[in-house]
C-alpha cells in the first residue's frame, strides 16, 4: 500500500469515528433529556378537605396536617425535579467536552503521523540529492503530489473539529436554554402555591367571620358540642369533617382547649335532633356530643 493511500485511509477512519461517536452521544443526550421532561410530577399532597380515617378509640380526634404541609411538600417536589434536570444537563455538557477531548486528541496523532511521514520522505529526498544532482521527473511529480495529499488531510482534519466545536456549543447553548426555562416554570409554580394558601386562609378567614357573626349578632345560641380539640390542628380537621358532611360549624377557644359547635339551631329540639344525627354518624365517630345553650363571652 504506498503511503498516500495510507494517508487518506487515515484520515477516513479519523472522520468517520469522530462522527459516529459524536451521533451516538448527541442520541444518548437527547433521550435523557426527553425522560426527565416526560416524567409525571404527582403530588402527595393532601386534599384540604379529604376525609381522614376515623380511629377506633370513642372520642379521639383526628390529626390532619395543616395547610404549610401542602406548600413545603409542593416545595420539596420541585426541588428535587430541578435537581434533577441540573444533572442532565451537567452530564451531557460533561460527555460533550469528552468527545470534544477525544476528537482533539484524535487530531493530534493524525498530525503527528503524518509530519513523521513527511520528515520520512524529506530525508530518503535530501539522501537522494546527495547522491546525484540530478532529480528525476518522476520524483519531483511525487514530491509535489505527496505535498498536496497532506494539505488535503490537513484541511478535512480542520473541518472536522470546527463541527465538532460547532456541535458542542450548539449543545451547550440548549442546555442553558433548558436551565432557564425550568426556572421559569419552578417560579410560576410557586406563585401558584402562594396564591392558592392565601386564598384558602382568606377563605377560612370569612367563614369564621361569618359564623362569628350570627353567633353574637342573632337570637339563635342552641349548640351541638361535639369536641373539644387539644390544639387548631385537631380542630381543624374535626371542622373539615363536619363541613364535609354539610353541617354549619364553629369554634371557641377555651382554657382547656378548642370547643368544636355544630348549629346554631332555633330551639333545644332542632339542636337535639342534629346530635342525634352526628352520634348516629359511624364515619364521624362522635359518640359524645351533647347540646349545649352557648352565649358568646362579650354577650355574657
Amino acid at each position: 500500500m504506498s503511503m498516500n493511500n495510507k494517508q487518506r485511509w487515515m484520515g477516513g477512519v479519523v472522520l468517520l469515528g469522530g462522527g459516529v461517536l459524536l451521533a451516538a452521544l448527541l442520541l444518548k443526550g437527547n433521550e435523557e433529556i426527553k425522560h426527565v421532561g416526560a416524567e409525571p410530577q404527582t403530588s402527595t399532597s393532601p386534599k384540604l378537605h379529604a376525609k381522614p380515617k376515623p380511629s377506633a378509640q370513642e372520642g379521639q380526634m383526628v390529626q390532619l396536617q395543616p395547610l404549610a404541609v401542602d406548600v413545603e411538600t409542593e416545595k420539596r417536589l420541585l426541588e428535587e425535579q430541578r435537581r434533577s434536570r441540573e444533572k442532565a444537563v451537567a452530564e451531557q455538557e460533561a460527555r460533550a467536552a469528552e468527545f470534544l477531548a477525544m476528537q482533539q486528541q484524535a487530531e493530534a496523532d493524525a498530525a503527528r503521523k503524518a509530519a513523521a511521514e513527511y520528515a520520512a520522505i524529506n530525508a530518503r529526498r535530501a539522501a537522494a540529492q546527495e547522491s546525484s544532482d540530478n532529480i528525476p521527473p518522476e520524483v519531483a511529480g511525487s514530491d509535489v503530489k505527496t505535498k498536496g495529499q497532506q494539505t488535503d488531510t490537513k484541511k478535512s482534519v480542520d473541518t472536522a473539529k470546527a463541527e465538532a466545536e460547532k456541535k458542542a456549543a450548539e449543545a451547550k447553548h440548549q442546555a442553558e436554554a433548558d436551565k432557564k426555562a425550568e426556572a421559569k416554570k419552578h417560579a410560576e409554580a410557586e406563585k401558584k402555591t402562594a396564591e392558592a394558601k392565601h386564598k384558602a386562609d382568606a377563605e377560612k378567614k370569612a367563614e369564621a367571620e361569618k359564623a362569628r357573626e350570627l353567633l353574637e349578632n342573632g337570637d339563635k345560641k342552641w349548640m351541638v358540642q361535639v369536641a373539644l380539640a387539644a390544639n387548631q390542628a385537631n380542630a381543624d380537621a374535626v371542622v373539615s369533617k363536619l363541613r364535609a358532611k354539610g353541617y354549619k360549624v364553629t369554634t371557641s377557644p377555651t382554657s382547656k382547649g378548642i370547643r368544636i359547635m355544630v348549629g346554631p339551631a332555633k330551639d333545644r329540639d332542632t339542636a337535639d335532633a342534629a346530635r342525634k344525627k352526628i352520634t348516629s354518624d359511624s364515619s364521624l365517630n362522635m359518640k359524645s356530643a351533647w347540646v349545649i345553650d352557648w352565649v358568646p363571652l362579650d354577650q355574657r
